[in-house]
């Protein structure tokens, strides 16, 4: 058995939370389904993304000659700090979500 403790303070969303109360229910089997399908599109979707970042990395570190202008060097140098960014969120709420879901046995 398992219970879910993530406090929505620690997620800065309590204010979207207040009101639904504390008393604990039982999470169904098939809403945890379609949650759980949902979070291996997720799975899916970062699969793609290392996908992706292979052959851009390969592309970069090939020989062929690129040709870019300082404005366009600066705008993927500020995309790729925003997925930089997205994904170390994503990593940080990943593992406080993981530290939030216990064992009760």
């Amino acid at each position: 058995m398992y219970e879910i403790i993530a406090n929505p303070e620690h997620y800065k969303l309590d204010d979207l939370i207040k009101g639904t109360g504390n008393a604990k229910i039982d999470f169904s089997a098939d809403e945890r389904q379609k949650w759980a399908d949902e979070i291996e599109d997720f799975g899916k979707r970062l699969i793609e993304f290392a996908e992706k970042s292979k052959t851009f990395s390969k592309v970069l570190s090939g020989s062929e000659k690129i040709t870019a202008t300082p404005a366009s060097l600066k705008t993927l140098k500020i995309q790729l700090f925003a997925i930089n960014d997205a994904l170390n969120n994503a990593m940080e709420i990943a593992e406080k979500l993981q530290s939030d879901i216990v064992s009760k046995k």
